[in-house]
C-alpha cells in the first residue's frame, strides 16, 4: 500500500492528479493514514517495526573510497523551455546566468552551486490512468501531502522537466588515481574533460542516474562574472532572496537502503537515521538529500517476485534562502502568481514550526521548494 500511495500522492503534487481522483483512488486510506506522515516517511505510529519498514542499513556495496565531497559543481535539468526556467529562477531566486549559447542556459546557484539548464525536452505518453492530465484543479484548502502541500493555488503546470544529472566536486582529486578507485569498483567510468580546469567521470548509481564526480571546488569553479542573459525578459519583478543552502533533493530511488550505502561508500555522505521507508543523509558541508522510496524494484522492504524495474528520479530540490519570514515570502510569491503550498515537515504552523517552507511551481512544472533552511539550522527539532 505505501508504495501506491507514494505514487499516487507525487502525482497529485505535479498535477498530474486531481483532487477527485485522488480520493477516489485512496478510498478510506486517507481516514486511516494521516498526510503528515509522508513529509517525515512513511513508517512512523504503528507501522514502525513491520518487515516494510525495517529500519536495518544495507551493507556498504564495496570499501569507503575515502574522498570528501566537497561542492554541488551543478545539477542538469532538462525541459520544453528553458529560456524560459532560466529567467524564473534568475528573477525568484537571484541565480545569475553565466552563459546561453541557444541550446543551453549554465547558471550560478549563488556562490556555492551551479545549474545547467537544456531544452528539447518531451513529455512521455501517459501510461495509466495516474498519469493522465487532471479533470480539474485541487481545490483551495485541502492539503496534498503534509502541511497542506499541494493545497492553495489554481491548475499547476504539467511537469515538463527532468533533472538527468548531478555531478559533485571531491577531495582529494588526481585524475588517474580517481579513475583507477573508479574501475576497482566495478563503476566503468566515463571521462568529460574541459581543458585542464574541468576534469570528471561519469559513473551510474544503483539505480542508473547519471552521477558526475569531478575535481570542482570554490577555487576553480564560477570564477568571474556571470554577465549572460537568456532570450526572454524576466517574467516578474526580481525578489531580493539570496539562495544560500542546499536544504535537500528528494531523491526517489528503487531501494533506498541500497542507493545509501552506495554514496555513503563512494563520495563519503553520512547516513542520518533510518526510520524505514527513507534516509536523509548529509552531503558533507554542500547540503542534504532525502533517499527514499519511490523508483520502482525492490525498494528497501520487503522482498518482491517481480524482476525490479530499476529508476531514479529528483521529485523536488528545495534551497534554502534569506532573508525568510513566512508571511513576506508567500506575500511575494503570490504577488507574482506563484502558488505557495506550505510544508513544514508536518511540525505544524508555519509560523512556529521548526521547519519551514513552501513549494511553487516552475514555468516548466517543476516542484521547486523554498525553505528557510541555512547551514547553521539545517537539523531541525521535532
Amino acid at each position: 500500500m505505501s508504495d501506491h500511495l507514494v505514487t499516487l500522492f507525487d502525482a497529485f503534487d505535479r498535477g498530474t492528479v486531481s483532487r477527485r481522483q485522488l480520493l477516489k483512488a485512496l478510498g478510506v486510506a486517507v481516514a486511516v493514514r494521516p498526510a503528515s506522515a509522508f513529509a517525515q516517511g512513511q513508517c512512523g505510529g504503528a507501522r514502525a517495526g513491520t518487515p516494510e519498514c525495517d529500519p536495518t542499513p544495507a551493507k556498504l556495496p564495496f570499501e569507503p573510497t575515502g574522498w570528501k565531497t566537497v561542492l554541488l559543481d551543478h545539477f542538469s535539468c532538462q525541459v520544453a523551455d528553458y529560456p524560459k526556467e532560466a529567467a524564473y529562477y534568475a528573477a525568484l531566486m537571484n541565480w545569475k546566468i553565466r552563459s546561453d549559447d541557444g541550446k543551453q542556459a549554465v547558471l550560478d546557484i549563488g556562490e556555492w552551486g551551479g545549474l545547467v539548464l537544456r531544452g528539447g525536452y518531451q513529455a512521455p505518453a501517459p501510461q495509466s490512468e495516474a498519469e493522465a492530465p487532471a479533470a480539474a484543479p485541487p481545490a483551495a484548502g485541502q492539503g496534498g501531502r503534509a502541511g497542506g502541500r499541494g493545497a492553495a493555488g489554481g491548475p499547476r503546470a504539467p511537469r515538463l522537466a527532468v533533472f538527468d544529472n548531478f555531478c559533485w566536486g571531491i577531495e582529494p582529486w588526481d585524475a588517474k588515481k580517481v579513475e583507477a578507485e573508479l574501475r576497482k569498483r566495478g563503476l566503468a567510468p566515463v571521462a568529460d574533460n574541459q581543458g585542464k580546469d574541468v576534469q570528471s567521470f561519469h559513473v551510474k548509481d544503483p539505480d542508473g542516474f547519471d552521477l558526475q564526480i569531478s575535481n570542482g571546488s570554490r577555487n576553480n569553479r564560477r570564477q568571474g562574472p556571470a554577465n549572460g542573459k537568456t532570450s526572454v525578459p524576466a517574467p516578474f519583478e526580481p525578489t531580493n532572496w539570496k539562495t544560500v543552502w542546499l536544504d535537500h533533493i528528494s531523491f526517489e530511488v528503487s531501494n533506498y537502503k541500497e542507493t545509501v550505502a552506495f554514496y555513503t561508500a563512494l563520495l563519503g555522505w553520512k547516513p542520518g537515521t533510518d526510520e524505514g521507508s527513507q534516509n536523509q543523509c548529509e552531503i558533507g558541508d554542500v547540503g542534504g538529500i532525502i533517499i527514499r522510496r519511490g523508483g520502482g524494484g525492490n525498494r528497501g522492504g520487503a522482498p518482491s517476485t517481480m524482476p525490479p524495474a530499476r529508476r531514479a528520479a529528483m521529485g523536488h530540490i528545495a534551497f534554502g534562502i534569506t532573508p525568510f519570514d513566512p508571511d513576506q515570502v508567500k506575500a511575494e510569491l503570490e504577488k507574482r502568481g506563484l502558488t505557495a503550498r506550505v510544508d513544514t515537515g508536518g511540525r505544524g504552523d508555519i509560523h512556529t514550526a521548526s521547519y519551514k517552507s513552501y513549494h511553487t511551481t516552475t514555468p516548466n512544472g517543476y516542484d521547486l521548494q523554498i525553505s528557510a533552511t541555512t547551514r547553521a539550522n539545517r537539523n531541525p527539532t521535532a
